[in-house]
């Protein structure tokens, strides 16, 4: 990075990109003061600040590389920045400063990437992002009926920004990356032509930058800045992963499926702990032990499987309920969480209460890696599992660490993806087994090894529908998370929201299409169609099935490909057309590895796509075996069974993408 004084100020530029531009008249950094309210209510957050004090540091002090900040000539050094590489070091010598603005250079028609995993806006470019896990919100969208209930019962609605996994990273279209070094709550705000503004809730000890010639090349940079993943586990590919939950007849119900056609690699119970019922629905036991009244001889039913080449996954997240086995046995060592007057600090889940595992706590979260996931899961003959929740932390538990839980609110799906990985690689099965999280923040990817998009709605909706799960996965893969996946047909069936046979077919035909087919009952399985219920949507689901199984040997590829260069299995299209612009801001589509372009039809009633072919190949459509120049939009017949899917013309596996169309 080069520094360079200027007549009031000083420039920062990264390989001849002006990054940063400060002058007394145009300053790029403020430094402050600010009182939040932060309320928690089940994951939902309430979060206001209320600005006691925002400065400019209009003057600058230069000296070698470092700079010293001050309101004025004359005042005290407030902040002080240190060129280190391509980073900034930063140091506040006033200590009541506590909240930092950051303005970086930007261009009217630039685009903007990244935020972790952003669901409704692929393209960040206009809009305000706080960057604070919490539960997504059901309808995310103020102006529909569903949102408003959600708010007024549960305070649950959520909004286009709500999140699971943010990041303070983001990727710019003048191919350069900025990394906010924090846990702290932050806003990346994109809204002004001339300036992004970076936000940051405490002063961050440093603010990284990268830069390439190419964009494969900077998501390169970028995962191997925060981790890969190993490829996925050989199994995965014999077919979909079953989720039922339905005690002893899910494997009776799992036989139905397979006698059908339906290609099968893994069987998901996430009640295999057991349930217990709430007004929401049936609601699982939170004491991570097998339950045998609800299935009976399970383990020797895992074997069983295995023989037969499917595996067994279940459910855990970092929480134990008070009326099971294993609370005892936490409180006991002291590995949970305190209030403020030491004791147990218990939260409620909705009608259940639970303990909060302190994984600051070196012993507690060893404790759990073994003796919950290590000998109740792995050692039972577990596969994997839904590593669920993460965004849970209340702000105002006392940790092991003594660090405030608002600065390790946004750390916490990191430590526990962390007790997740450590568990599998006690056992040696790194890359055998695995297990999938939808939370998430900076660094869970040296971790976590499959993102899952979440809990979706029954439903088309644009900002909480099978839609989202596109840009889930696009923002998520530029930040170094190489496979992502989501639960076919969505999960949240609330105010008389419910499936469709077209919505489950349709979600499926997108989820071939993905590193792991895996479907899901929802909350309310009987409220809601099943797979196995409907003899069009079950016979549909068999042959997305096999389009996934035949697509094999692609997907191996991609996963060593993802192992060797970060590069995500589903792409934004500009990934690979960085000089046709008209890519930038595609959302709705994606390439699957470089040869595939898939385009689901993520709305209700239609029965055709409108797709843009990237230029620089000509395309051809699976299904009619057409050949579309690219550089334009097309309109295509997307039936039922037939999603929108083209591979390139030069494709060195041409053969096996035009097999798809036979199947």
């Amino acid at each position: 990075m080069l520094l360079e004084k200027t007549a009031s100020g000083f420039t920062l530029s990264l390989d001849g990109r002006k990054i940063l531009s400060h002058s007394a008249e145009n300053p790029a950094l403020f430094a402050g003061r600010g009182e939040e309210r932060m309320d928690m209510y089940r994951g939902n957050f309430d979060i206001e600040d209320y600005v006691v004090e925002r400065v400019a540091l209009a003057h600058a002090e230069i000296e070698g590389e470092t700079i010293r900040l001050s309101n004025a000539p004359g005042q005290p050094v407030r902040l002080i920045l240190k060129v280190e590489g391509d980073n900034l070091r930063l140091e506040a010598p006033d200590a009541s400063v506590n909240r930092l603005w950051l303005r970086t250079v930007a261009e009217k028609d630039e685009h903007v990437w990244g935020g972790g995993e952003q669901m409704s806006y692929f393209d960040l470019r206009g809009r305000r992002f706080p960057l604070w896990t919490s539960e997504p919100g059901v309808g995310r969208d103020k102006t529909t009926e569903i949102t408003f209930q959600s708010d007024v019962t549960g305070k649950a609605g959520g909004d286009y920004y709500n999140t699971n996994y943010p990041q303070p990273t983001y990727i710019s279209s003048r191919r350069y990356a900025l990394h906010v070094d924090t846990t702290a709550y932050a806003v990346f705000d994109f809204r002004r032509d001339g300036f992004h503004e970076v936000e940051v809730w405490e002063v961050p000890e440093r603010i990284e930058f990268f830069a390439a010639a190419t964009f494969r090349d900077l998501v390169g940079k970028l995962s191997l800045r925060f981790g890969r993943q190993p490829q996925l586990p050989d199994w995965v590919y014999q077919g979909a992963i079953i989720g039922l939950k339905d005690g002893k007849g899910s494997f009776e119900r799992l036989e139905k499926m397979r006698a059908a056609g339906v290609k099968v690699s893994g069987l998901w119970c996430e009640d295999w702990v057991g349930l217990r019922h709430t007004t929401f629905g049936a609601r699982l036991f939170w004491d991570w032990v097998g339950n045998e009244e609800r299935y009976p001889h399970l383990r020797q039913k895992i074997a069983e499987l295995a023989d037969d080449g499917i595996r067994f996954l279940g459910y855990v997240n970092p929480y134990l309920c008070v009326d099971g086995s294993l609370f005892p046995e936490a409180e006991a060592s002291g590995y949970f969480a305190t209030d403020a007057e030491g004791k147990t600090a218990l939260v409620d889940f909705g009608e259940f209460d639970c303990g909060v595992v302190d994984f600051t706590n070196p012993a507690a979260a060893a404790w759990f890696a073994e003796r919950v996931i290590g000998q109740n899961m792995l050692d039972f003959g577990l596969s994997g599992w839904m590593a669920d929740f993460g965004e849970y932390l209340p702000i105002d538990v006392k940790l092991s660490n003594g660090v405030d839980a608002k600065l390790m609110h946004n750390a916490w799906p990191t430590l526990w993806a962390e007790v997740n990985a450590k568990a599998v690689e006690s056992r040696g099965k790194t890359g055998d087994t695995l297990f999938f999280m939808r939370a998430g923040y900076t660094g869970v990817q040296a971790h976590c090894p499959l993102l899952w998009g979440g809990d979706q709605s029954v439903d088309f909706s644009r900002h909480d529908g099978l839609v989202t799960v596109i840009s889930g996965a696009l923002s998520s893969g530029l930040l170094g998370n190489a496979y992502h996946h989501s639960d076919i047909g969505g999960y949240t069936s609330l105010f008389g929201n419910v499936r469709t046979p077209e919505l489950l077919m349709r979600w499926a035909e997108m989820a071939a299409f993905t590193p792991v087919m895996r479907s899901h009952e929802g909350n309310r399985p009987r409220d809601n169609v099943q797979i196995d219920q409907d003899e069009a949507v079950l016979a549909h689901f068999a042959r997305m099935t096999a389009i996934y199984v035949h697509l094999a040997p692609y997907l191996k590829a991609l996963s060593s490909e993802a192992a060797e260069t970060g590069l995500p299995v589903q792409r934004p299209l500009f990934l690979h057309h960085e000089h046709d612009r008209a890519t930038y801001a595609i959302q709705d589509a994606y390439l699957y590895g470089a040869d595939l372009l898939v385009a689901p039809v993520w709305k209700a009633g239609e029965e055709e796509r409108t797709v843009y072919l990237p230029k620089g190949a000509n395309w051809v459509h699976v299904w009619s075996g057409e050949t579309h120049e690219g550089g334009r939009e097309v309109t295509i017949a997307a039936a039922l069974g037939q999603p929108a899917v083209f591979y390139r013309e030069d494709a060195a596996q041409a053969d096996l993408f035009a097999g798809i169309g036979t199947l």
